[in-house]
């Protein structure tokens, strides 16, 4: 078996990871924060060096890294934080499903609206078309460090310097993007993070890191261990985002991602798997049977590439590849509005996503296996 479905979650994981899951069971069984005895408090101290670990890979405070469910959960407590009754909010036209339909529902309620921006070729223009969308309501900018489906990166930089001339909060959804390129809270005023994907973490954990700018309303409420004799959620951070018992294990194995990637670092990362990304590329894109989606794959694009085989449901044709012994992702994505802008709306796409852990060798083989059989 070869998984190339790591845009979706990394596999495998690091042994570190699987050995802080392990040892996060056996020796750190105490609940955090929620008692005053050795195995809570150094299970607390556990948690806390993971927090410090995630805290400086983005260049966030230790007290405003969040650790949270997944990706989509940060989304939801960013998006819905920071809206306030008749505030407006800017999307872009590639966005995942974790960032329309919080923004949808939201839209829902409360007189809030929201805009769709253009994604052009050049990112000056892109960066335009979410400016021109601004008004006085505007409360947040919310998009895609790297599509999940096109790879295609904004430029979130400038779109985050832009934020902060009009004084409106930047939210990244960094699920694509964590790990692989170069991200850091900053002008970026809010980054959600997918713990699982390219922080090589467990599944089950993500993280939302604030810049402190913005206070949002919370997303829900409950125990924290602290202020427990009130009635009122905490103020502070992070036991105002973190009602009940964290995933502890998870949050422990996330640290020991997040040491792997520094091991390896983000360039060596992003150039090994952009490598194996042009190489696939190249090696079918002269096969008549096979759809690709780019003209040719540059730094524009994270490591991921759609394509589909003519006369074949990209989902079909996923599930004939894995009887072949490759592991990708057929279908829509959970992105139907990156679909809609690559013209693929009817039929999804065959995503191609590599890892750290694949080799040049695993790609050839489905090169020369795309390009026998199909």
């Amino acid at each position: 078996m070869i998984y190339f479905d790591n845009a979706a979650t990394t596999y495998p994981k690091p042994p570190a990871v699987l050995r802080g899951v392990s040892e996060a069971l056996v020796k750190y069984g105490g609940n955090p924060g929620r008692g005053g005895h050795e195995l809570s408090m150094k299970t607390a101290e556990a948690v806390f060096n993971s927090r410090m670990k995630c805290a400086e890979f983005f260049g966030a405070d230790v007290n405003n890294t969040v650790f949270t469910l997944n990706c989509t959960h940060a989304i939801n407590i960013a998006v819905k934080g920071v809206l306030t009754k008749g505030s407006h909010i800017i999307i872009s036209d590639i966005e995942h499903n974790a960032v329309v339909r919080p923004v949808h529902a939201a839209s829902k309620e409360n007189g809030v609206s929201y805009s769709v921006a253009l994604t052009a070729q050049d990112d000056d223009e892109t960066v335009r078309n979410f400016e021109k969308l601004i008004n006085k309501r505007t409360a947040a900018i919310a998009c895609t460090a790297a599509s999940n489906v096109t790879g295609r990166i904004l430029p979130y930089q400038k779109i985050a310097e832009m934020c902060g001339r009009h004084g409106v909060c930047f939210i990244l959804d960094a699920a694509q993007g964590a790990g692989v390129l170069p991200i850091k809270i900053g002008a970026i005023n809010i980054v959600c993070v997918a713990g699982h994907k390219g922080l090589y973490g467990p599944m089950g954990t993500g993280l939302l890191l604030l810049d402190g700018k913005y206070r949002l309303k919370t997303f829900m409420e409950g125990g924290t261990g602290s202020r427990s004799k009130e009635v009122e959620q905490p103020e502070e951070l992070p036991e105002r985002f973190e009602s009940g018992t964290i995933n502890t294990p998870g949050a422990i194995a996330l640290g020991a991602g997040v040491d792997f990637v520094n091991g390896k670092t983000i360039k060596r990362i992003h150039d090994h798997e952009f490598a194996l990304s042009e190489y696939f590329y190249n090696g079918v894109k002269n096969n008549p049977n096979i759809i690709l989606y780019t003209n040719g794959y540059d730094e524009r694009r994270a490591p991921i590439v759609p394509f589909n085989i003519k006369g074949r449901d990209s989902a079909e044709a996923s599930v004939a590849l894995s009887k072949e012994g490759f592991y990708l992702r057929g279908g829509f994505h959970c992105a139907f509005f990156a679909h809609k802008k690559m013209g693929t709306s009817d039929v999804g796409a065959i995503r191609f996503a590599p890892s750290a852990f694949n080799t040049k060798n695993e790609v050839a083989s489905f090169v020369n296996l795309i390009n026998k059989k199909f």
